[in-house]
C-alpha cells in the first residue's frame, strides 16, 4: 500500500511539473531554477496531502460530535483556514527549503570532510535494523519528546510566548487551528524539528511519513469534537479533549497559569505525566487567551501576523 501511495504521489508530481511548472519557468526565462522548483513542489504537494488527510479524519468528527456550536461569525475560522493553506502549501514549505536545505547540506559536508557517518538510532540500538516498524515508532517517540520541550519553552520564555500567543488567541478552535502560528514561530519550530531529526539520523524515506503522522495527530488534537480515549487511552495518546484543556481560558493564574501550563504533549501524554504537567479532566472548556488584543484573536492572516510581531517587539523592548 505504501508503495502504491508513493507511486501515485510521484505520478501527480511529475504531471504537474511537466505540464504546468516547467512551461511556466521556460516562459519566464527561469530555467536555472528548475531543480529548486521541483524540490519545492515536493514540499507543497506533501503539504496538500497532509491537509486532505486531516480533512478526511477531522471534518466528519466535527460535524457529528462538536464540542461547541460556533455562531455565524466564522471569520476567525476562515483566518485559520488561510493559515493552514499558506503554511502547508506556500510560506512554510518555501522557508523550510530556503533555510533548512543549506544547513542540511553544510552538516552533511562537514561530516564527510571529517570522515564520519551520521549516527542513527539503529547505530545505538542495532536490533532496530531488523524491525523497521519498531524503528519508526522509536523515531516518533524521540521526536515527540523534543516537541514536548519545545512546546513548554514556547510558554515559559516571554519572547517566545509573545509569538506563540497568536496560536492561543483563537476562541473558536477547529482542526484548522493547528497551523495558526506566527511565521517566526513556525520557522523556529521547523528548525527545531529538523535539527532533532538530523541529529538522530531519521532516514529520508521515513521523514515524510513521520511528518504526516504528527501533523494529522496535531490537527485531530485541535478539532472541535467531543472525543476522549477513555481511562487507559488518555495516557497513551493526546485526544481533542486533553489538548482543549491546554487551550482553556482559565489558564490565567495558579498552578495552570500560562507560564507553567499543562498538557503540552503533542502525541504522547506520557511526557506530561512524567514531568508533572498533566491535567486530566472530563471538561470541554472555553478556549482562548485574554492577555492579547481582540485583533490577535479575530484579525485576518496579515492583521494577526502584524499584531503578533508588535507583541514580540514590545516584549523584547520591555526586557531591555
Amino acid at each position: 500500500m505504501t508503495e502504491s501511495v508513493s507511486a501515485a504521489f510521484v505520478a501527480v508530481k511529475e504531471a504537474i511539473f511537466d505540464r504546468a511548472l516547467l512551461p511556466t519557468l521556460y516562459a519566464a526565462g527561469l530555467m536555472a531554477f528548475e531543480e529548486t522548483a521541483e524540490e519545492w513542489l515536493d514540499f507543497a504537494l506533501f503539504g496538500a496531502l497532509t491537509v486532505l488527510v486531516s480533512i478526511a479524519v477531522c471534518l466528519p468528527l466535527e460535524r457529528v460530535r462538536p464540542a461547541e456550536r460556533h455562531d455565524n461569525d466564522r471569520g476567525p475560522i476562515r483566518t485559520d483556514i488561510t493559515y493552514t493553506l499558506l503554511s502547508r502549501l506556500g510560506l512554510t514549505p518555501l522557508f523550510a527549503f530556503v533555510l533548512l536545505r543549506p544547513i542540511e547540506a553544510a552538516w552533511a559536508a562537514s561530516l564527510a570532510r571529517a570522515g564520519l557517518i551520521p549516527p542513527t538510532l539503529e547505530t545505538f540500538f542495532p536490533p532496530l535494523r531488523e524491525a523497521p516498524l519498531l524503528a519508526f515508532l522509536a523515531y516518533v517517540v524521540v521526536l515527540d519528546f523534543a516537541e514536548y520541550w519545545r512546546h513548554r519553552l514556547q510558554h515559559q520564555l516571554g519572547w517566545w510566548w509573545a509569538l506563540h500567543s497568536l496560536h492561543h488567541a483563537q476562541r473558536r478552535m477547529t482542526f484548522w487551528t493547528d497551523d495558526r502560528n506566527h511565521l517566526f514561530d513556525d520557522i523556529i519550530a521547523g528548525l527545531w524539528f529538523a535539527l532533532v531529526a538530523t541529529l538522530i539520523g531519521v532516514p529520508p524515506g521515513q521523514f515524510p511519513l513521520l511528518v504526516l503522522v504528527m501533523r494529522v495527530a496535531e490537527s485531530l488534537s485541535h478539532a472541535n469534537v467531543r472525543l476522549e480515549f477513555g481511562r487507559i487511552g488518555r495516557y497513551l495518546l493526546v485526544s481533542p479533549q486533553y489538548h482543549r484543556v491546554h487551550h482553556a481560558l482559565d489558564h490565567a493564574e495558579g498552578r495552570y497559569a500560562r507560564v507553567y501550563g499543562c498538557n503540552f504533549a503533542v502525541l504522547l501524554p506520557l511526557w506530561d505525566v512524567l514531568f508533572g504537567t498533566a491535567r486530566f479532566t472530563r471538561d470541554y472548556p472555553a478556549t482562548g487567551d485574554l492577555s492579547g488584543s481582540d485583533r490577535l484573536a479575530r484579525g485576518s492572516w496579515f492583521g494577526t501576523q502584524v499584531e503578533g510581531a508588535k507583541r514580540f517587539a514590545r516584549t523584547l523592548f520591555r526586557r531591555r
